[in-house]
């Protein structure tokens, strides 16, 4: 949320601002919230050092955020410079190796650096992590057809737990690897889901370019505001969860049917979305409890 300047300068509404953010930074104290950063959000420059600004000030209060990423657009992007075409099946991108060695350079060495670049502007605390190192993310093939793309078939939390406990900020990128060291690249929605539920988060907040998830989806009235996840459930593969919005809600899902207090679809390309889900009385987006 950005403040009009009258807004900066009038001290009322600043001190109203910080007692009803007050309730929600003591409840939130030493909770492990996991934050899926990807989308426009991660393309514009301005939301990006917001985001990392955002994550900052949520260390600061005493939130432990982990940070996990995707780039599908960056590697589209370096698929291009290098001219190598695309192709997609059922929406995901055919990987062989070349395009696997692609992602695991955009992935790991320009997209996780930007990041914990933009983090570390306030101070020396984040710190770029591939689900590849020390074992954090095990895959499994997803389709042949597919090539090196891949499912989570485990996760193992203790390279996040000891950065928490350093004090400093995990970000996370979406490459796995099985049990030879093979890698394969996966749906940073999915891990996010799937690393939530094993770092024992209280919260997964997934940034998308839409407001959450709506009964319509060309209908922004019809936002859901509130789900369970046994409401959620059968929506899944409906008009309501279609396409893009299946592997966000599926993390959603995941997470919380696996302990996870809630899990929120919010709108990236807002402003301070996460400091407005966190701390207000209204909330953003869409909650899954």
């Amino acid at each position: 949320m950005t403040l009009s300047l009258d807004a900066r300068n009038n001290p009322a509404l600043t001190a109203e601002v910080l007692t009803q953010a007050l309730p929600y930074i003591q409840r939130f104290h030493g909770a492990t919230v996991v934050v899926k950063f990807g989308g426009n959000a991660m393309i514009d420059p301005k939301l990006s050092e917001t985001f990392a600004a955002d994550i900052v000030l949520m260390h600061s209060v005493g939130i432990k955020p982990v940070v996990v990423h995707g780039g599908g657009p960056q590697i589209a992007a370096m698929l291009r410079r290098i001219g190598k075409e695309s192709e997609f099946v059922e929406g995901l991108r055919v990987t062989d190796a070349e395009t696997l060695d692609v992602a695991r350079m955009v992935l790991g060495g320009k997209v996780s650096r930007d990041i914990v670049s933009a983090i570390n502007v306030h101070g020396p605390l984040a710190v770029g992590v591939s689900g590849e190192d020390a074992g954090l993310i095990r895959a499994t093939a997803r389709n042949p057809e597919l090539g090196f793309v891949g499912d989570v078939s485990d996760v193992n939390p203790d390279i996040i737990h000891r950065l928490l406990a350093e004090g400093m900020i995990p970000v996370v990128s979406s490459i796995g690897s099985d049990e030879t060291g093979q890698a394969f690249n996966i749906n940073a929605d999915t891990v996010a889901g799937h690393l939530a539920a094993a770092v024992g988060a209280q919260k997964l907040i997934v940034l998308t370019d839409v407001d959450g998830m709506r009964r319509d989806p060309e209908d922004p009235a019809s936002l859901i505001k509130q789900i369970t996840a046994d409401e959620l459930h059968p929506l899944v593969g409906t008009p309501t969860v279609a396409g893009g919005m299946i592997p966000k809600v599926e993390a959603c899902l995941t997470a919380v049917d696996n302990g996870v207090a809630s899990a929120h679809m919010i709108n990236g390309t807002i402003e301070h979305v996460l400091l407005l889900e966190l701390f207000t009385d209204s909330g953003i987006g869409t909650m899954i409890r």
